[in-house]
């Protein structure tokens, strides 16, 4: 049996529809070439119409199934008509990856531009939650589907000079949290997903930047530099697999929760009934015992 035949059998993903938001580049596209490897048809969006032809012709080059259409997620009267074209193209959507995503202005938050500070949560969180809106009624209706947000280790611990990224993405891991338990009684299921430090997508500046060390964005690049240049990263081709094995329905018994790259998926699964008792893996307050 040829490597794409196993791993379609071993996923069960063939037949299934994913949107894929921010698929032109970075870990979006990675994880829309290896979706579409494990049989599902894959629709894509971002804004850049190059990047979209570039990712659907190498999905469609190696035999898989791709749409896309060039889109903000942030613009609500456009996204409605793109998700549409693509939902007559490759059917209703089983599986949603709230991927787009931006890292926002660097810098002590009294100091950086409140428009740009803002705009990183209309990208971060209302692209995410406009998307979700889009294609909800479908898996209400079908009684099932799953929905994975692409958060960060920021959303659940600080980065500081990065407060927009930072709290966009910890207000999508509590959209997360909430909207598991409002899709439930429909069959939906909803999951935040850290993928690590990667090299990749919102990594690349970082790399590359010649941006003054001492300024707050040479602060912060530096810092994302020394993090995956002393092995603190993690590999794009992981937190793809984890992904995809979550889009195939792996991780359905953690709706609600917030998963990382370096989780072991079959261990936690092996606790669930301990997971589920003692709330863990969500953003929750923890009280001391006096108080």
């Amino acid at each position: 049996m040829a490597d794409r035949e196993r791993v379609v059998r071993a996923l069960g993903l063939s037949g299934k529809v994913v949107l894929v938001s921010g698929g032109g580049r970075g870990l979006g596209r990675l994880v829309a070439r290896t979706l579409a490897h494990a049989g599902a048809s894959v629709g894509l969006l971002a804004r850049s119409h190059h990047e979209l032809a570039a990712a659907v012709a190498e999905i469609e080059r190696a035999g898989g199934i791709a749409a896309a259409a060039a889109v903000d997620v942030s613009d609500r009267t456009t996204l409605a008509a793109a998700v549409g074209w693509l939902r007559e193209v490759l059917g209703p959507t089983d599986v949603l990856i709230n991927n787009a995503g931006v890292q926002g202005p660097a810098g002590a938050m009294w100091d950086v531009n409140p428009e740009e500070w803002w705009s990183t949560f209309e990208i971060n969180l209302g692209g995410a939650a406009a998307l979700t809106g889009v294609v909800l009624p479908d898996m209400i209706a079908s009684g099932r589907g799953r929905i994975l947000n692409v958060t960060s280790h920021a959303g659940v611990y600080r980065w500081p000079l990065m407060s927009a990224y930072a709290a966009s993405k910890a207000a999508l891991v509590k959209l997360t949290e909430t909207l598991a338990v409002e899709t439930r009684p429909h069959g939906v299921s909803v999951l935040s997903v850290d993928p690590g430090l990667l090299p990749i997508g919102l990594g690349d500046p970082a790399r590359g930047d010649g941006a003054d060390p001492a300024s707050p964005a040479g602060r912060v690049f530096g810092w994302v530099r020394n993090r995956l240049e002393s092995g603190h990263g993690a590999e794009p081709e992981q937190a793809a697999r984890l992904i995809v094995q979550l889009a195939a329905g792996r991780g359905d018994r953690m709706s609600g929760r917030h998963l990382t790259v370096n989780d072991d998926l079959d261990a936690l699964l092996d606790r669930i009934e301990q997971i589920e008792a003692d709330d863990l893996h969500t953003l929750r307050l923890r009280t001391s015992a006096a108080a």
